[in-house]
């Protein structure tokens, strides 16, 4: 089983095979699901801006194109160059992390090593959310 300070290593380096030629900004994401697989992601940048993919989503969608639709926990490092900062996500991706959860209960994870983060749950970083229950 993988702890939180694990997962964050795990985040961290993600980060490192991130395409961010333009801002430079690179982020890693690794995630956990409610059956313990875990999936690692990083920004992918795109010269048309609107074609970059996030470190989170990146990493969502490897775990939803193979079959894992509940998450449990995700891990956030970024940075520029070697300088780590606390990388929340962004709002899309608070999005589309709340597709596949429930947001009381998923642990986001920010962080600038394995044992600097905080924790939060989705519910937090995105109140009052919209997901699928509201289509039914």
């Amino acid at each position: 089983m993988i702890d939180n300070k694990q997962l964050m290593g795990f985040a961290i380096a993600a980060r490192h095979m991130a395409y961010a030629p333009y801002s430079g900004y690179r982020v890693g994401a690794a995630l956990i699901t409610e059956d313990d697989q875990l999936f690692t992601g990083s920004n992918v940048e795109n010269a048309s801006y609107g074609a970059t993919c996030c470190a989170e989503r990146t990493a969502v969608f490897k775990a939803v194109s193979e079959g894992h639709l509940k998450l449990k926990t995700i891990a956030i490092s970024g940075g520029k160059g070697d300088e780590l900062n606390m990388a929340f996500p962004c709002g899309i991706c608070r999005q589309v992390l709340r597709e596949f959860c429930d947001p009381k209960k998923l642990k986001v994870l920010v962080g600038t090593s394995s044992e600097d983060y905080k924790e939060y749950s989705l519910q937090e970083l995105l109140p009052e959310s919209f997901g699928p229950e509201a289509l039914e």
